[in-house]
């Protein structure tokens, strides 16, 4: 096929050989089956933040840096060079969590290649050595349903001893590869320890799992693996061998009212006192 505008580059640079086709178009990027020498791999496109439908919303980018000291006041002020700086910290964050759950035993494709927005990485294929389905493009049967979530719920184990959330996980970004699932599309990863939101999404990314796999094993549906994982992170004993039953009950707490009433009274009268000061 024709080579797209954004992959002339790796052709360039001898990165990529030549495109056989596109494979999919989703909410962040295009991707695009291609050849490197004898090798067929698959070039992960990103579109421009303003033909994206996924938001690169505060939630996720909580907490992530840059060492560059005027990228991070550009963007702080939200300039043009801020805005550049920021897409291509977004683009990266998926090759950086790549990487760093490949070498922590994570199910992901392997990444190869990152140049002008283009990531080239693994081509995960089935049995028959075909690009591999997304699971929501797939039926599957009660044993294979409990096998793969068991496997699944495993996976976010290893990604959360590593540091790393998915934030996004579900079946559209799972595929069923010949020796199993593989997690895909991460440029959303969220960093566990230093993200407000970091237990909110890694129980939403499990209860993903516990929903999709419990249509067909509806046992699965009664699971509370999300509370537990992130209770046994939080005690500063989770490891990727953690013995889990997916049985934990959340502490429920009364809620001190009285205490929450004087709280409010005590923010009025400091709120009362400064307005008082200012007017004087």
């Amino acid at each position: 096929m024709r080579i797209p505008d954004r992959l002339q580059p790796l052709v360039a640079e001898g990165v990529i050989d030549s495109v056989v086709r596109q494979l999919m178009s989703g909410k962040e990027a295009m991707v695009f089956v291609v050849r490197a020498g004898t090798d067929t791999r698959c070039a992960k496109v990103y579109k421009e933040a303003d033909r994206r439908s996924f938001r690169q919303a505060v939630d996720y980018t909580e907490n992530r840096k840059t060492k560059n000291s005027r990228q991070a006041r550009a963007m702080a002020k939200g300039t043009r060079y801020g805005r550049q700086s920021q897409e291509r910290a977004w683009q990266s964050a998926e090759v950086d969590a790549l990487h760093r759950l490949a070498a922590a035993g994570v199910r992901v494709p392997k990444p190869y290649n990152f140049h002008e927005g283009v990531l080239v990485m693994e081509l995960v294929t089935d049995a028959e050595g075909n690009a591999a389905p997304r699971l929501n493009d797939i039926e599957l049967s009660a044993d294979i349903a409990r096998d793969f979530h068991a496997r699944l719920v495993r996976e976010v184990v290893r990604m959360l001893c590593a540091g790393v959330i998915h934030g996004d996980l579900s079946e559209f970004n799972i595929l069923a590869a010949a020796d199993g699932p593989v997690i895909i599309d991460l440029p959303q990863a969220v960093d566990a320890a230093g993200n407000n939101h970091a237990s909110a999404m890694l129980e939403r990314d499990v209860a993903n799992l516990r929903n999709f796999f419990g249509r067909f094993a509806p046992e699965i549906l009664a699971t509370n693996y999300g509370d537990e994982i992130w209770a046994t992170y939080q005690s500063g004993t989770l490891t990727p061998d953690s013995t889990l039953t997916g049985l934990f009950v959340r502490e429920e707490k009364d809620i001190d009212l009285a205490g929450v009433v004087r709280e409010i009274g005590d923010a009025e009268r400091e709120e009362a006192a400064r307005v008082l000061r200012l007017q004087a």
